[in-house]
């Protein structure tokens, strides 16, 4: 089966079988789901939803059965066209609409697309909304407009004007600054809508842009999960141009990562440390990431006297517990930089210009820079289990196993000992523990991935 049903939203591959694939009638039962669920909780008549895409494949497809359909049902659609998650999210509170469909599936391959939900404030619907939602999908109890009532349709094309000057805006944005420096930067946008928005950001900000798959024809020439693994080209390409360093974003733009002026990676994770050690130099406050992302955020906020918090896994609960601690930035260890002065959401154009803005001040190179930051490594594994035996017992096994080390039960269990830790999670679907590991060398990382799974095995 490929079709996902979570509380944020709808995700499979297109064709085949409807309720096994994102098929076109899982796409019009979904849309009806969510647009009745906004009629029933909201008291006006007339409801506006605004859409956009990334350039995938079936985007044009997937958008005209979206919309469709909520005109279907009396809602009124505003549709931005080729857009980016982040944009949208701008839009929904700019435009004072009801809520939002993203029609993107991240960085999954060419064949998957997704409807992600948004509330009025542009941000993701909660856990228990998309449940209810998730309900009225497998009710099917939706009753449609009459055809006086049909909902209205109109497009705009200055959502990036919009998105880009709202950052332009920002006090932490120094355009000067950026404009003295005239950089120069390499963009993979992995054929799809960053290779729209980030060159007119970049233009704006004074650099000069050299675009590597910036065609938003949604035909990804390589996996467009922007990991070492899938970016020979750019590292390549940054090098032969003597630029001052790579960008590169995933297909609905929500994720940032950057190359240095060696054509090396800079690391995912240290894209959020570099914007956090940038803002909290100048404010001091609170950084939010998750249990699974880099220590070096927690390091970095100590050096400016700032506190640090992790939330469970998922950017819904990263933005909760940043509204909870009113933090100054936040994010996911994947390259999201959620900056609340702009929006609650992750957002690689926010973070493309604040990082700039960090790089111009410093007057260092991004390879110096990085050296700057506390160096770790991080392991992924995973234990496979026998369905019959008990997950939640297994971790509760293993907390008591380490109650005298730091020990957080928020998402599954995280050990955090004095130089390393161990985040384990048990999957949804399956009968596995993810076992995630940091620790100052990867050859350490993986050692205690291994030492943690045999402790496992000997509690079961």
């Amino acid at each position: 089966m490929s079709l996902i049903k979570s509380i944020s939203g709808i995700r499979g591959t297109i064709g085949g079988k409807v309720n096994d694939n994102l098929t076109p009638l899982d796409v019009v039962k979904f849309a009806s789901a969510f647009g009745t669920w906004l009629q029933n909780n909201k008291n006006k008549k007339d409801l506006t939803l605004i859409i956009g895409r990334d350039a995938r494949i079936s985007g044009q497809m997937v958008s005209s059965l979206v919309t469709a359909t909520l005109q279907g049902l009396g809602i009124n659609v505003v549709d931005l066209g080729l857009s980016t998650t982040p944009t949208v999210e701008i839009m929904v509170p700019e435009l004072k609409a009801d809520g939002g469909i993203i029609l993107t599936a991240s960085h999954n391959p060419k064949q998957w697309n997704a409807l992600k939900l948004l509330n009025d404030k542009g941000e993701f619907i909660s856990g228990e909304n998309g449940a209810e939602v998730l309900a009225l999908a497998e009710s099917e109890d939706f009753n449609y407009a009459e055809v006086d009532d049909l909902g209205k349709y109109e497009t705009r094309d200055d959502a990036f004007d919009i998105h880009i000057q709202q950052i332009l805006d920002l006090p932490m944005v120094d355009v000067e600054a950026i404009k003295a420096k005239n950089f120069k930067v390499v963009l993979d946008a992995v054929n799809s809508t960053g290779g729209i928005a980030i060159p007119m950001l970049l233009d704006k900000l004074g650099c000069e842009t050299i675009k590597l798959y910036c065609e938003p024809t949604g035909h990804f020439p390589h996996n467009p999960e922007p990991l070492k693994e899938h970016l020979g080209d750019i590292c390549e390409l940054v090098k032969k141009e003597n630029a001052d360093f790579g960008v590169v974003v995933d297909p609905d733009v929500d994720r940032l990562a950057l190359i240095d002026e060696k054509g090396e990676m800079f690391g995912e994770e240290y894209t959020l440390v570099a914007v956090a050690d940038y803002l909290l130099k100048h404010k001091n406050g609170v950084a939010v990431s998750n249990l699974s992302s880099s220590r070096a955020l927690r390091d970095v906020a100590h050096t400016h006297n700032s506190e640090y918090f992790a939330s469970a896994v998922g950017e819904v609960n990263v933005v909760t517990l940043m509204k909870e601690k009113n933090a100054v930035i936040g994010g996911e260890g994947n390259g999201g930089i959620i900056y609340p002065d702009l929006h609650y959401g992750r957002d690689s154009l926010v973070g493309v210009a604040l990082f700039l803005t960090h790089l111009a001040k410093e007057n260092k190179t991004v390879s110096e820079l990085r050296a700057g930051y506390p160096s770790y490594f991080m392991g992924k594994k995973k234990i496979e289990l026998t369905p019959e035996i008990d997950v939640d017992a297994i971790l509760s096994k293993m907390e008591k196993e380490y109650e005298n080390e730091e020990v957080s039960t928020v998402d599954g269990v995280k050990i955090d000992f004095e130089n390393n830790w161990v985040h384990l999670r048990k999957s949804n679907t399956e009968p596995i523990i993810r076992i995630y590991t940091e620790a100052k060398s990867q050859e350490e990382a993986d050692k205690l991935g291994d030492d943690i799974i045999a402790k496992i095995k000997s509690l079961i």
